[in-house]
């Protein structure tokens, strides 16, 4: 009878995983078979999106168009009537400045993966390897930091970045970024648990400080960096509020921003141009999966 009901239970939680992913999932599978179909196509599925045709009058008298951003009749299709590739071929070849935003994002997105977490090694390395009271206060800073939302800080980071003149430059979004908290606080808490053992025995055989981090704390840590890495590249490749409170210049936009910009007649181009955007994360995160699994359940030098 137990084995019976455990069986029952673990058929059902099964259920619910299999409804979880697929809540999640279909969002994706939507986007992907959506970027392939026609405009008529999606229009006849969905319905007008983003349409502006009612209006509506304020208190001051004044009439505005009314933004319809779906139909209330929606089909969901998961296989195309007709599977074209036009939306892909404007994006690609006729729409040059899809690319440009693009290449935008990867140049605001990889100078920041690549920088914070070789500073966030450096830190976190220092924060774990040294004892102190003055340590323990700027990884309480580091703390505390890390708990407050971008928009608390946002105004602070345009101050400074008018004051260093680097304001509608790339360096306003770069230079704070590099130096975020996230990453340090996170790679402390695997540097700490690197054994004191490895450490001593590193040190007997004449190692030093720069060698016990390169040949000691890294490979330890390899998980945890990887990690960080897809991490700090998911937050920083969707940002949003940086770019278009710091850069004035639309042509310095990442394909972030320049999304939300897409207007009614382009629904199937936005659909093109989401895939396009979901490839670097998806190949990033599938690459780096084992190494991920690793830094999660890391614990201690020891995989358990």
């Amino acid at each position: 009878m137990r084995g019976l009901r455990k069986q029952i239970v673990t058929i059902l939680l099964l259920l619910f995983s299999l409804l979880l992913a697929v809540a999640f999932l279909a969002p994706t599978v939507l986007t992907i078979v959506n970027s392939f179909m026609t405009e008529e196509e999606i229009t006849a599925n969905y319905g007008v999106i983003f349409g502006t045709g009612q209006t509506t009058t304020d208190a001051q008298g004044n009439t505005r168009p009314v933004t319809t951003y779906m139909a209330e009749r929606v089909n969901l299709k998961l296989i195309p009537d007709m599977v074209s590739f036009s939306q892909y071929a404007q994006v690609l070849l006729r729409s040059p400045e899809y690319l440009l935003k693009l290449w935008n994002s990867i140049i605001l997105t990889v100078p920041i993966v690549v920088f914070q977490v070789l500073i966030a090694a450096f830190a976190s390395y220092s924060l774990a390897r040294f004892k102190g009271k003055i340590k323990s206060v700027i990884f309480f800073s580091y703390v505390v930091l890390m708990l407050m939302p971008y928009q608390v800080t946002l105004v602070p980071n345009y101050l400074v970045s008018d004051w260093l003149d680097i304001l509608d430059t790339r360096w306003a979004i770069i230079l704070p970024a590099i130096f975020s908290p996230f990453s340090v606080f996170l790679l402390t808490r695997y540097m700490r648990r690197i054994p004191s053992s490895y450490i001593e025995a590193a040190k007997l055989d004449g190692a030093g400080e720069w060698k016990i981090f390169t040949r000691v704390a890294l490979p330890l840590c390899r998980g945890a960096l990887y990690s960080v890495t897809i991490l700090v590249f998911i937050d920083y490749w969707n940002m949003v509020e940086q770019p278009l409170i710091l850069l004035s210049d639309v042509e310095m936009h990442p394909l972030s921003v320049f999304l939300s910009e897409i207007n009614s007649g382009e629904v199937g181009v936005a659909f093109a141009v989401a895939v396009i955007y979901m490839i670097p994360p998806i190949l990033l995160f599938l690459y780096g999966e084992e190494y991920l699994e690793d830094g999660i359940t890391y614990s201690g030098g020891i995989k358990g």
